[in-house]
C-alpha cells in the first residue's frame, strides 16, 4: 500500500532542519520573556494538562459559527460579532501555544512553527474580513472569512499531529501504573544509593529514580519526566526536589508532585522500605495495593521502617 501523502509531508517536515536557526532564536526569545510564575499558569500546571487546547476553542468555535451564519442571508451583524470575538481571543491562545512550543523537541518545534504560521495567516485573513464587513463589503468579508477558516483547518491538522502523532503536551509517565506489577520490588542494597545522588534503577522494565537523603530517607519516582520523558536521573537534586535536565521541570521527591513546569502532570511515585539491607519499592496508589492506614502500619511493622521514607538501617522482614 502507498503511504498517505499528507503523512509523508508531515514526516518530511519533522526532519527538515532549514528553519532550525529561526526556531532557536524564537525559542530563546520566548524563554527570555519575564513571565515569572505566570509561565506555569500559561503551561497549564494548575489545570493538570496544557491550557492551550482549551484556549483555542473560543476563536475556532467563533469563526466556525461565523462561517455557518455566512451561509444564511441576513446574518451579517452576528457574523461580524463572531469574527471579532475570534480575533479578540486568538492572542491569548497564541501566547499559551508559544510558551508550550518553546519547551519542545526540535522535531516538534518544526511542525509547531508551521502550525503557528498557519494560524497567523488565519488571523490576518479574519482581520481583513472584519475590515471588509465594517466597510459594508459583505461579499469580500465572507470570502476572506472562508479563506481564514481554511487556514484554521490546516493549523488544526498540524496541531493534531503535534498532540497525537508527536505527543507534545501528553503525559509521558501515564503508562507507569499500567506497566508496573503490584507488590514490592527489590532494587538494590542501601549502599548502592549514595546520599544526595540520583540513581537509576528498573522495575518491570520501567526506569525508576532513587534518591537517598543524608538523613537516610529513600525516595523513588518514575525516572522519565512526564513532560517529554527526560532522564531525571541525570538531573539535579536540591531542597527535596529533582530538576529535569531537559526543560527544567521540578518534582518533589516525596510524592512526585510537579512543583514547577513545563510539566503539567506529576511523576508516579513509589513507597519505599528497607528489608535486610535491601531497598524495596512499591508503586503508590496502585489499584489492588494496600494503601489504608492499616496497610501502612503492617508494612512498617514488617520492615521496621516507615513506607515512603525508608531509612538506611536494614531490618529483616
Amino acid at each position: 500500500m502507498r503511504q498517505n501523502r499528507v503523512l509523508w509531508l508531515l514526516d518530511r517536515l519533522e526532519r527538515e532542519p532549514r528553519a532550525d536557526a529561526v526556531i532557536d532564536t524564537l525559542r530563546e526569545g520566548v524563554r527570555a520573556l519575564p513571565l515569572g510564575r505566570g509561565r506555569d499558569l500559561l503551561h497549564g500546571r494548575w489545570l493538570g494538562h496544557p491550557v492551550h487546547p482549551l484556549m483555542v476553542q473560543v476563536p475556532i468555535g467563533s469563526w466556525l459559527s461565523a462561517a455557518v451564519l455566512d451561509l444564511r442571508p441576513g446574518r451579517s451583524r452576528e457574523s461580524r460579532l463572531l469574527v471579532a470575538v475570534g480575533l479578540g481571543t486568538a492572542g491569548p491562545a497564541a501566547v499559551t501555544g508559544w510558551v508550550d512550543w518553546a519547551e519542545l523537541h526540535h522535531r516538534q518545534q518544526r511542525v509547531g512553527l508551521v502550525h503557528a504560521l498557519s494560524n497567523t495567516a488565519a488571523v490576518g485573513l479574519y482581520a481583513t474580513s472584519l475590515v471588509c464587513r465594517v466597510r459594508g463589503r459583505e461579499a469580500a468579508g465572507r470570502a476572506y472569512g472562508f479563506l481564514g477558516l481554511t487556514a484554521v483547518g490546516l493549523g488544526g491538522m498540524l496541531g493534531g499531529h503535534l498532540a497525537y502523532r508527536q505527543a507534545s503536551g501528553a503525559n509521558h509517565a501515564e503508562e507507569v501504573p499500567n506497566v508496573v506489577s503490584q507488590g514490592w520490588h527489590r532494587i538494590g542494597t542501601v549502599d548502592e544509593f549514595p546520599a544526595g545522588e540520583p540513581v537509576r534503577r528498573s522495575v518491570d522494565d520501567v526506569p525508576v529514580l532513587v534518591v537517598r537523603e543524608s538523613g537516610g530517607a529513600i525516595h523513588a519516582l518514575a525516572e522519565r519526566c512526564s513532560h517529554l520523558a527526560g532522564p531525571l536521573s541525570e538531573g539535579t537534586v536540591a531542597d527535596g526536589c529533582v530538576r529535569c535536565p531537559w526543560h527544567g521541570s521540578v518534582f518533589r521527591l516525596s510524592d512526585g508532585w510537579n512543583v514547577r513546569g513545563p510539566a503539567t502532570a506529576p511523576q508516579p511515585s513509589f513507597e519505599t522500605r528497607v528489608t535486610a539491607g535491601h531497598v524495596e519499592v512499591r508503586l503508590r496508589h496502585q489499584d489492588g495495593a494496600e494503601h489504608s492506614g492499616n496497610g501502612r502500619e503492617l508494612a512498617a511493622q514488617g520492615t521496621g521502617t516507615r513506607p515512603g521514607a525508608a531509612s538506611g538501617r536494614g531490618d529483616s522482614g
